[in-house]
Order: C-alpha cells, then sequence, then structure tokens
C-alpha cells in the first residue's frame, strides 16, 4: 500500500462530492478510512458503492502501449501501471515518468522492431535492463543505477531498433 494509492482515491472521493455522490461528512469519513489503509481491500472498500468511482491504480496493474508507424507519448500527470508492454514497429515511444504516478515497481516488457523507445525516469529511480536482447539495435542507459525507488525492470527484444533510458536535466 502506497501514499500515492491513497491520494489516488481521495481525490475520487472529492471527485463524489463535487458530483453529488456523496455529502461532506461521508467524504470526511471515507477520506480517514482511505489514508489510514494498510490493504488494497481497505482502499477499495471506500469506492465499491460509488458508480464510475475506480482506484485506476489497482485497474490498470497493466498497460499495453502498441505503435505501428506512429507515435506514443506519455507526460505529465499519468497513473503508471506495474507491468508495462511496448510494442513498436517503426514507430517511436516516448514515456516520461518524471511527474508521473509510479509504483515501487515497474516491468517494463519491449518487443521494439526498427523502433524508438526513450525512457525519461524521475530522480532517485533504479534501473536493470539485463532482461534486454539486443539484435542490431543498442541501449544506452543513462541512469547506470541499480539501487533506488521506484525500480524499472525492463526485458524483452530489441531488433534493429534502440531503447534510450535517462533522467531529465
Amino acid at each position: 500500500m502506497s501514499d500515492p494509492e491513497r491520494e489516488h482515491v481521495v481525490s475520487l472521493l472529492n471527485k463524489a462530492v463535487g458530483r453529488g455522490m456523496i455529502t461532506l461528512d461521508e467524504f470526511t469519513t471515507r477520506t480517514d478510512t482511505a489514508l489510514a489503509a494498510v490493504t488494497r481491500a481497505d482502499l477499495n472498500a471506500v469506492l465499491i458503492d460509488l458508480p464510475g468511482m475506480v482506484n485506476n491504480e489497482l485497474a490498470h496493474a497493466r498497460t499495453e502501449l502498441k505503435n505501428t508507424m506512429g507515435t506514443t507519448v506519455r507526460k505529465g500527470h499519468w497513473v503508471v501501471p506495474r507491468e508495462l508492454v511496448i510494442r513498436n514497429t517503426l514507430g517511436s515511444t516516448n514515456l516520461d515518468f518524471t511527474q508521473a504516478e509510479v509504483p515501487p515497481l515497474v516491468n517494463v516488457d519491449l518487443d521494439v522492431s526498427l523502433g524508438s523507445v526513450k525512457l525519461v525516469l524521475p530522480a532517485g529511480s533504479s534501473v536493470n535492463v539485463d532482461g534486454v536482447e539486443i539484435t542490431a539495435g543498442e541501449l544506452k542507459d543513462k541512469v547506470h543505477n541499480a539501487v533506488g525507488n521506484p525500480h524499472f525492470q525492463l526485458k524483452g527484444a530489441v531488433r534493429g531498433g534502440s531503447v534510450v533510458i535517462k533522467r531529465k536535466r
């Protein structure tokens, strides 16, 4: 259970008040419960009876980004799943994690053919690229940090493409 997950649920409760789904007293009670949550079940309990209100941290445990001859970009505030699959053929995928809600561990599975992937990691984070197989391509790890939080674990195949991992200047 992480603080970003709790804060996300509180923001959903705030929206529920704005939509007239719960009263201010209910908001206070549910917020106290969310902030004290120890398990995901505790956290989900405050949202369970609110239609359309979902804890995105739990709903998006795995996301697949597919790109053929195009560009995929994620930057600014976005919720990063625990498992991210990047399928990129003749395109570019640019993911900026610096302002994102990132879980403690992100598993990134690469399937890149003649495409490029750029990952901009947040300060203090770490990365492991030992599970990436490169064929006629390149991997530039400018982070070189094996211990940190959050941790990005990369695996998969890059065929005739490139992967660049760096931090924002």
